[in-house]
């Protein structure tokens, strides 16, 4: 038996449990992970609150984790990472329609896992999967951002939007970022954000106000409530990434694009799996981590047994950055 968190149904806080239920056995192309931490998402809490499609339950959630390989099928072996290989797994439908990553172990099929190598603590480990693939595959096959551009992300104190602050750093472009707290300002600023926007629903002015054409590119992580200013940020030519939803709305409505979209302004969105997150990014990502070079910016750390607290936080904002939770004592 293990401890696992599960999700009886849609509905509050109170309907995830945490109880004992059955190891999961290792089947041909799966492979099974002892799980040392996860990150908490916006996609679990869309599952909680019963948006998302194609969820059954009751449901162990959980669209990543981190750990070691546990076990794998013996006609498995030679093909994949080997048992005691550190690896990180993501998306494929974990925590939908196969049980997921709030436990302490997790089977997932053999291509869903990425191996690395790191001393790193597992709550900074659990942090980084899939903010970093999102950040990322945002940043390259979303927006294709270069060196020398100007980025606005709309949303920045997400764990995500802090990530992309980082990476977009790296790449040597100028960032923008909002927060609708004037108190995050210092946290931005800590990540290398050249100018942080209190985000008062018109920051389309106060981009304009510092570079009159308008970004290059933006990041909106927000949703749809927002994503028409941000629109109006971009400078013609230039690209919005529709990635995150923080706000829960991801629709619009009577879509006309001739009136909708500025002119000349590039809409297209991101959303990936683990196989769009390369091996080598990863690690080096977490050697960057390990160097002092790049920062992850704040997590904050829950045990499984506050699982509650964890979904409540994420839930009503209270806390700024990732969400970890460590499945061992």
């Amino acid at each position: 038996m293990m401890r696992a968190v599960v999700l009886s149904g849609p509905g509050p806080v109170g309907n995830l449990v945490v109880r004992d239920v059955p190891v999961p056995e290792v089947r041909a192309g799966w492979v099974r992970v002892a799980v040392r931490a996860f990150g908490l998402n916006r996609s679990e809490l869309h599952t909680r609150l019963g948006l998302a499609e194609g969820v059954s339950f009751p449901r162990v959630p959980g669209i990543e984790a981190v750990g070691v390989v546990d076990a794998l099928d013996p006609a498995d072996a030679g093909s994949g990472p080997a048992v005691g290989q550190q690896v990180v797994t993501m998306m494929g439908n974990m925590g939908r329609t196969y049980d997921g990553g709030y436990a302490e172990y997790t089977l997932v099929p053999v291509g869903q896992v990425i191996p690395f190598s790191s001393e790193l603590p597992w709550e900074v480990v659990g942090a980084v999967p899939e903010t970093l693939q999102t950040a990322y595959g945002s940043l390259t096959t979303g927006l294709d951002l270069a060196a020398g551009q100007t980025l606005l992300v709309r949303g920045g104190t997400s764990s995500v939007g802090l990530a992309a602050a980082a990476l977009a750093k790296g790449l040597g472009a100028t960032v923008l970022a909002t927060t609708r707290k004037a108190g995050n300002v210092d946290v931005l600023k800590a990540q290398g954000v050249d100018h942080v926007l209190i985000d008062d629903g018109d920051v389309a002015g106060a981009v304009r106000a510092l570079y009159p054409a308008g970004v290059d590119a933006a990041l909106e992580l927000v949703g749809t409530p927002t994503l028409p200013d941000t629109l109006a940020a971009t400078r013609v030519h230039g690209t919005v990434c529709f990635t995150g939803m923080l706000s829960n709305e991801w629709l619009v409505r009577d879509f006309y694009p001739i009136g909708y979209l500025p002119k000349g302004v590039r809409l297209t969105a991101y959303g990936g799996e683990s196989g769009d997150l390369p091996e080598e990014v990863l690690q080096r990502y977490l050697d960057e981590i390990a160097a002092g070079r790049i920062s992850l910016g704040p997590t904050h750390v829950y045990r499984m047994d506050d699982i509650r607290q964890a979904h409540t936080d994420m839930e009503m904002g209270h806390t700024v950055g990732k969400l970890v939770v460590l499945t061992g004592p």
